[in-house]
């Protein structure tokens, strides 16, 4: 009897602590977090930086209509420091351009290779060609997670 009374003990326990569980706010479900993200190694400050934020791999890194946000920020005299906010906890990926002549798309070569100067999230190693969401995934949680994002130019930029 005295097992059975300890085994309803442990059950009435654990159902409580999995009630508590279900009234604590989500953080999937809010949307307060931003995203900071610094642009280092710009060449010049001609034309914009043009940005897209994908939170799946759909349509990364080159079609922005599957962006859940995307924007161009004309470049002064400073580094640029771009804000996105009202984000939900979760992860991201960015693809963004030096657009230096300002014509909203990053010119290629008759190879596809970028005239223009390119980056992403995470930064990862450019080789052959763009890289998977995965590999620029980042985790935004909270109510601030800042990055930097290194701009690569093939040719002069």
């Amino acid at each position: 009897m005295n097992l059975l009374k300890n085994k309803f003990h442990v059950g009435i326990v654990l159902l409580s602590m999995i009630g508590n569980l279900a009234f604590l706010p989500s953080a999937e479900g809010s949307a307060n977090s931003n995203l900071g993200v610094t642009v280092k190694g710009l060449k010049n400050q001609k034309g914009q930086v043009c940005f897209s934020l994908f939170s799946s791999s759909r349509g990364f890194p080159s079609n922005d209509k599957r962006a859940i946000k995307a924007q161009c920020v004309k470049l002064g005299d400073s580094n640029v420091k771009l804000n996105i906010p009202s984000l939900k906890a979760g992860t991201y990926a960015i693809a963004m351009f030096h657009d230096s002549n300002g014509d909203g798309k990053l010119n290629t070569n008759g190879l596809g290779i970028p005239k223009e100067g390119f980056g992403f999230s995470r930064n990862p190693r450019i080789l052959t060609g763009p890289p998977k969401f995965g590999d620029s995934a980042v985790f935004v949680v909270g109510s601030s997670t800042n990055i930097e994002i290194d701009m690569n130019y093939f040719f002069g930029g």
